[in-house]
């Protein structure tokens, strides 16, 4: 299993004043999309999210998003390891993407890029 790197998650209240900031600070532009009534943008390591409150309850419980070469990998070496695979793999607009439990209750998001 090949991980690529890691991203570091952010809920903000509001994304339009946040994104500019990110912006400048990664020096590149924000990749947007939405997924489940929550806002997303991706700038740099950083991934911005703003919305329901109840929705941000549930994402902050993900420690960080992890990006992997290939999240059927990811599965079978997490699975081999005793990790709880609590969703996925399902497809996003980033790629493929699960979320598993560690074994010392440690919640991850792991992300492909697909094709």
């Amino acid at each position: 299993m090949d991980i690529l790197g890691a991203t570091l998650r952010v809920c903000v209240d509001d994304l339009e004043t946040a994104v500019p900031f990110y912006e400048r600070l990664a020096g590149g532009r924000a990749l947007r999309f939405e997924r489940g009534g929550v806002q997303v943008a991706a700038v740099g390591c950083f991934l911005l999210m703003s919305g329901p409150e109840a929705e941000l309850e549930v994402l902050r419980k993900v420690a960080a998003t992890i990006a992997v070469k290939d999240v059927e990998e990811t599965h079978r070496v997490l699975t081999d390891l005793g990790a709880h695979i609590v969703a996925g793999p399902v497809a996003t607009p980033a790629g493929r993407s699960l979320i598993a439990m560690h074994p010392d209750g440690t919640v991850y998001e792991y992300v492909d890029r697909g094709a």
